[in-house]
């Protein structure tokens, strides 16, 4: 992290916070109390206005505010996917916040993040809140959904025991019984495929990009019904 994206956070952490200690934001930033104090020292002199207290640590003026928070569009991707766990969730109070909190961003955020935004809820779905099993592609995918980027993965079949490569343009993910599922079209066997983010040994985003498909979950799991 670079020296001005790390004086950006801390300034976020300590608006996000009434107050912070120097230990904290040393141990959430991964730097010393000595970088800490130079960090506090260089908002002050750009007049951001900090209120040192012994003792007890820092904070800001009370209605100082930075200007509006840009969102990437995996920081959106993230808080879609988390709505849809709550919506699963016996609290329907923190359902409903965090949707005004989604409402709230949708509104700031440019016209084309608006439309991938809408594009990933049509086509992300969480069945239920089981404990998933661990991967590390999800956020990956989602945003090859929402760009129509190729991805070419490395993938574990295990009715047959084999591991194959396959390209695949990813069009929508849900999650059932503690799985992350990928509907693609899988351009080796030239037809719709599902495919568990966990089996995936490899993943890589490809320069390589496909037209829009007339695709949503909705459309997809009713053809199942129709069979």
């Amino acid at each position: 992290m670079n020296r001005l994206t790390r004086l950006t956070n801390i300034l976020l952490h300590l608006q996000s916070k009434r107050i912070a200690t120097a230990q904290e934001l040393a141990d959430k930033f991964d730097i010393t109390q000595r970088t800490v104090y130079r960090d506090i020292r260089v908002l002050e002199e750009a007049g951001v206005p900090i209120i040192g207290t012994a003792g007890k640590g820092y904070s800001l003026i009370d209605g100082y505010r930075i200007p509006p928070v840009m969102f990437t569009q995996q920081e959106i991707n993230a808080l879609l996917t988390a709505q849809q766990y709550f919506q699963n969730k016996a609290d329907k109070s923190t359902y409903h916040e965090l949707t005004n909190a989604i409402t709230k961003i949708k509104a700031i955020i440019r016209y084309s993040e608006k439309e991938k935004a809408e594009k990933l809820e049509n086509r992300l779905y969480v069945f239920s809140n089981h404990e998933t099993n661990e991967t590390n592609h999800l956020s990956t995918i989602q945003l090859a959904i929402t760009n129509c980027q190729v991805l070419k993965i490395k993938y574990y079949a295990h009715y047959s025991e084999t591991v194959a490569e396959r390209c695949v343009e990813p069009l929508g993910i849900y999650s059932t019984s503690g799985n992350w599922i990928v509907v693609a079209f899988c351009r080796l066997r030239n037809e719709m495929r599902s495919f568990r983010i966990d089996r995936m040994l490899d993943l890589i985003v490809t320069a390589d990009t496909f037209p829009e498909h007339d695709f949503t979950l909705e459309k997809y799991f009713n053809s199942f019904r129709e069979e």
